[in-house]
């Protein structure tokens, strides 16, 4: 996405950390100055914001999000834009990305199963709700 925006102020969020990134963004932990908890951002690719269908399905998708309320499902705090970016604020989620919990020869069945089943009721959840 370009240089990388830790240590800069983006709004009112302060970016801490690199969480992750991929060909939707870049996903940041920031501090929001104005309620004083940690959030997680993830800030769509001006490459994709530039392009009028894409910025419409990343709103859509959000209001889409905005609408779950699940355990097991982040949820989604607002839509913003700030110095000409769009992004998501979202909970903060501690933990490790799944692809770190299994390792390269698989898993036991019953850690398969404790893992798989939140994940499949969540998506069900998402289901139910239209998202697909």
């Amino acid at each position: 996405m370009g240089p990388s925006l830790v240590g800069k102020t983006l709004g009112s969020y302060e970016i801490l950390s690199l969480l992750g990134q991929g060909g939707m963004g870049e996903v940041y932990a920031a501090k929001d100055t104005r309620l004083g908890r940690t959030v997680a951002l993830k800030i769509l690719p001006p490459r994709m914001a530039d392009v009028p269908e894409r910025k419409a399905r990343f709103e859509r998708e959000a209001k889409a999000v905005a609408a779950l309320n699940h355990p097991n499902i982040v949820t989604l705090h607002s839509v913003e834009e700030a110095d000409g970016l769009q992004f998501l604020t979202m909970e903060l989620v501690e933990g490790q990305p799944l692809g770190k919990l299994v390792p390269d020869h698989g898993l036991p069945p019953e850690r398969l199963f404790e893992l798989s089943i939140p994940i499949v009721d969540a998506v069900a959840a998402a289901h139910r709700k239209g998202i697909a």
